[in-house]
């Protein structure tokens, strides 16, 4: 997506673009008071956090960033694009611009990088939540066709382009109902906009071919930051039993399930998750 973001883009009046090696983040910024750390999942944007950013932004300093090649977040090392390279990098940007995160919610990838950050030692007094988290990696056939798949894509670059100029606004809604969610126009209006940009789907490719999750996954046990791990019924992007397996593992988390909702919940039903996200920064139920 070529910077800066347009007048329509949700949030855009809050964007501003933060060089801090080895990429130029696009970041979204409002409130004052304890800061919460918003990171999307693949494939996604700051756009995704639309309904939920100004309810929590009416009680705290919320921040959302694009992650390296997706979104208006310009890739500067495509090579550093797996979780445990964009927890690095993101965590370089928050110490740099002073961020000090009561709590980092992640959605889908977003959540595996919050803990990856919290397993670096570097959110001491951070709550962890995740929504939806995919924190498993690919079983069965699966484990080695997706990852190949994702490589051979990110490394023919026509792909990307070929996926974005054939992708239509019934493939986007299509592609959303796989997932278990129902959004609006407007929201299936902002993926199709990011489906079309060849340089946003290359930078989710990169993400997906980088991707491995075996060492966080061992270390889950050690990460003792209390974590809420949310959960939609719907969701048939990720299994809701990935996060009670997770929730398990963690010494200090807990598994919450919300019903009638899909992969991506807090799209869905905003005020549901901020309420969620509040409570886990006012008080833990282990």
């Amino acid at each position: 997506m070529r910077w800066p973001p347009p007048p329509d883009w949700p949030m855009a009046e809050y964007s501003q673009l933060i060089l801090h090696r080895p990429h130029r983040w696009h970041v979204q910024q409002a409130g004052t008071g304890p800061t919460i750390l918003l990171i999307h999942g693949a494939g996604g944007a700051t756009q995704s956090w639309r309904h939920l950013f100004p309810l929590l932004a009416q009680t705290h300093h919320v921040v959302a960033v694009d992650l390296p090649g997706q979104g208006f977040t310009q890739v500067g090392a495509r090579q550093r694009c797996g979780v445990d390279d964009v927890a690095a990098d993101l965590t370089a940007l928050m110490q740099a611009q002073g961020w000090h995160p009561a709590a980092v919610v992640g959605h889908s990838a977003g959540a595996a990088m919050a803990l990856r950050m919290a397993d670096m030692g570097d959110l001491p007094e951070a709550r962890i939540v995740g929504i939806n988290a995919a924190l498993a990696n690919f079983k069965g056939v699966a484990g080695w066709l997706f990852p190949a798949m994702a490589k051979a894509l990110a490394m023919t670059p026509l792909s990307a382009t070929l996926f974005s100029a054939t992708m239509t606004e019934t493939g986007v809604r299509n592609l959303i109902r796989g997932t278990g969610s129902t959004l609006d126009d407007a929201g299936v209006a902002c993926y199709l906009r990011l489906a079309r940009d060849a340089g946003h789907v290359g930078g989710t490719l990169a993400m997906m071919a980088q991707w491995s999750l075996d060492g966080l996954l061992d270390r889950l046990p050690t990460i003792v930051h209390p974590t809420t791990l949310l959960t939609g019924d719907k969701d048939t992007a990720v299994p809701p039993q990935t996060s009670v397996d997770a929730a398990a593992q963690l010494p200090n988390a807990r598994h919450l399930g919300l019903s009638g909702m899909g992969h991506l919940a807090h799209e869905e039903d905003a005020a549901r998750i901020a309420t969620e996200i509040r409570k886990a920064l006012v008080r833990f139920d282990a």
